[in-house]
């Protein structure tokens, strides 16, 4: 598209030989005598950069660019001064304009400052637009997928977004149950409250409840002054309780208590502090099996289990693969000074194949390293991990004598049905074709349902 530049000039000639010059470079020229009409026309048109002077009769370019920022935010501002103002240019620079050049304008100059500022622009609009597609089509913040799966975990998002009930996150490790929590809490009215994680399963039982509830100076040996803890700092907020499947018992019935009335006390303390805390947790174990062996308290466990989300394995939803490995290269390009643009069809396959035990973030570690290691533009087989080479070489070691093609494809779509759980709409996604072609093959198989 044709970039649209403003030429804002009191000088006749300045402005009109301006004019043919950037039209002469491609690209469409308006012009304003000064900055009133510079304004008028911001307000009915929209403009990729404003070219204006400084000295100006009623509004000079300082106050022309105050009007910009309200009127075309995303417009690019360039100032033209004479030798004796140069400070001032530099002024407008610190308000926000992008560069500034001095009379006569060089020709050549302009056209290259031109070049790269709509370069920077077009950088800059590609970013939003990147961001709102993501979340518009794929997730919430960090969250990335277009599976069935997720788009229920995106539905139950947004049903709870702004209710204080507690949620449980259930998943296996690695699946981003934190970034759930953060999504929910972005996607909450108190978004603009603090969000404290406390990772349980690593810290001590009496460092845990220093950490919880924090403590009075000299309630305990080394506590050498009042510290307070993450549900006093979270207060307006959100407070996020990750492995809340390890936390001593003892610990349990004081936040039983906590969840129940939102009062605690520090250790040491008598004095009851009340806070309001939206509490999210999350647990890769079974609760329920841990609730009948008695190592977790039932009452617990039915205060926390309020609202479910649970995060399915990465190999049960592999139509999502490629996205996150498309956003893992960007990632580790932008972190590692990297060109990676694209994955052979042969590597994608066995990354899609793989059944990724690690889940998710074993897949950004795998996508990192193979970034970081890569000789070519194009990831390939050879930058696999060995872990996904040996699955190649099992595959082609299982390979049976017979290659009887409908016998291969029958079998394919068999294993597609069992992986989706006989979900016919997962399944197709799984064999990269439509439901309308499942479904046609399926009846020509004579392939009965589960």
């Amino acid at each position: 598209m044709t970039a649209t530049i403003l030429i804002v000039d009191d000088e006749k000639n300045t402005r009109e030989g301006l004019r043919e010059a950037l039209e002469s470079l491609g690209y469409l020229a308006i012009t304003a005598g000064d900055g009133l009409q510079a304004e008028d026309l911001l307000r009915r048109q929209a403009v990729d950069l404003v070219l204006a002077d400084l000295k100006m009769p009623g509004m000079d370019g300082l106050e022309l660019l105050g009007k910009v920022q309200v009127l075309s935010p995303a417009s690019i501002f360039i100032i033209m001064t004479a030798y004796g103002t140069v400070e001032t240019a530099v002024e407008a620079m610190k308000r926000g304009a992008y560069d500034y050049l001095t009379k006569p304008v060089n020709l050549d100059q302009l056209e290259l400052l031109i070049e790269r500022a709509l370069k920077k622009k077009s950088l800059e609009d590609e970013n939003i637009y990147l961001k709102e597609q993501l979340e518009k089509r794929f997730g919430f913040e960090n969250l990335l997928g277009r599976s069935a799966a997720m788009e229920k975990v995106y539905e139950l998002i947004r049903q709870i977004r702004n209710s204080p009930a507690t949620v449980l996150i259930s998943g296996d490790s690695g699946t981003g149950k934190e970034l759930v929590a953060r999504a929910i809490h972005q996607q909450s009215p108190r978004r603009r409250q603090p969000f404290y994680p406390v990772h349980c399963a690593s810290l001590a039982p009496t460092l845990l409840e220093s950490e919880l509830f924090g403590h009075e100076r000299g309630a305990f040996t080394g506590a050498v002054s009042l510290k307070k803890g993450r549900f006093e700092l979270a207060d307006g907020g959100t407070i996020f309780l990750d492995e809340v499947g390890e936390i001593p018992t003892e610990i349990q019935v004081k936040l039983l208590r906590v969840l129940e009335t939102l009062e605690f006390e520090r250790v040491g303390g008598t004095k009851p502090i009340k806070v309001d805390v939206r509490v999210l947790a999350a647990t890769n174990c079974d609760l329920e099996k841990r609730v009948r062996e008695g190592s977790f308290r039932e009452d617990f466990y039915y205060r926390l289990n309020v609202v479910r989300i649970h995060l399915p394995p990465l190999r049960e939803r592999q139509e999502d693969i490629p996205l996150l490995i498309d956003y893992f290269i960007r990632e580790s390009n932008r972190d590692n000074n990297k060109e990676i643009s694209s994955v052979s069809s042969r590597a994608m396959h066995l990354l899609q194949a793989y059944d990724w035990p690690g889940n998710v973030r074993e897949l950004k570690n795998c996508v990192e390293s193979m970034v970081v290691l890569a000789k070519t533009a194009e990831l390939d087989v050879d930058d696999l991990p060995p872990q996904l080479k040996r699955s190649e070489a099992d595959s082609a070691i299982s390979m049976p004598q017979t290659l009887n093609l409908q016998d291969q494809e029958r079998d394919l779509i068999l294993k597609a049905l069992l992986r989706a759980g006989d979900n016919k709409s997962r399944a197709a996604g799984l064999l990269g074709i439509s439901r309308r072609t499942l479904y046609r093959k399926i009846e020509e198989y004579g392939i009965k349902a589960k």
